[in-house]
């Protein structure tokens, strides 16, 4: 089972779709993605300074506009209570707010950081993070990944199975020698054994 999360930015093709026992959150604005891609949220959360007006809708959880957690956030706090461990997050990117993308990048951080996997879908990219850990990526004979350190210095990092292969190394935050690396076909490792590394998949 996984948590759906649908937030308020640009809407993006749908990698997957939820499925029976799948958990599906609109995080405000995000009903109008669910509404475009003909799906029925469990819950609609938020604010509403996104969405304005609140839905007809028997399942709503109203929050404060000034909290200190985006509506994206609150979603993905409500799924890990629920006891998800994989999440799916769309329309968290574009839209008029960059700062909201920066911000559900860090929610990728927060949930690597409670044993959770997160991944966040753009148009041709999608992101995910881990922490202290490793990710394979599927076989493609095409696509560009990058990898940041993202936090502390991260120490212990491989890469395996890509272009340019990486063997125990250490990426800082300040210097971007993880971008641009390539599929050739094969599956790509990706590893830390010290830190959090926050990683971009992007077609060609």
């Amino acid at each position: 089972m996984a948590c759906y999360i649908f937030g308020a930015g640009d809407i993006c093709p749908l990698h997957s779709r939820p499925t029976a026992g799948d958990c599906v959150i609109a995080a405000d604005g995000g009903w109008l993605f669910c509404h475009a891609a003909q799906i029925t949220p469990d819950l609609l959360l938020g604010d509403f300074d996104s969405l304005h007006d609140v839905p007809n809708f028997p399942r709503i959880e109203r929050v404060p506009v000034e909290k200190d957690d985006t509506d994206m956030m609150l979603a993905v706090k409500r799924g890990l209570a629920l006891g998800h461990t994989q999440f799916h997050l769309y329309g968290g990117m574009g839209g008029s707010r960059t700062d909201h993308t920066i911000a559900n990048l860090q929610t990728l951080l927060y949930l690597a950081h409670r044993g959770a996997q997160g991944w966040l879908y753009g148009n041709r990219e999608i992101y995910t993070a881990i922490h202290n850990s490793a990710v394979t990526f599927p076989a493609r004979d095409s696509g560009i990944l990058s990898v940041f350190c993202i936090g502390g210095d991260a120490e212990g990092v491989t890469i395996q199975g890509a272009q340019y292969s990486l063997e125990d190394a250490a990426l800082t935050a300040d210097f971007p020698l993880g971008v641009s690396n390539h599929f050739v076909g094969g599956a790509i490792t990706v590893s830390v054994k010290n830190g959090s590394l926050l990683i971009g998949l992007y077609e060609e």
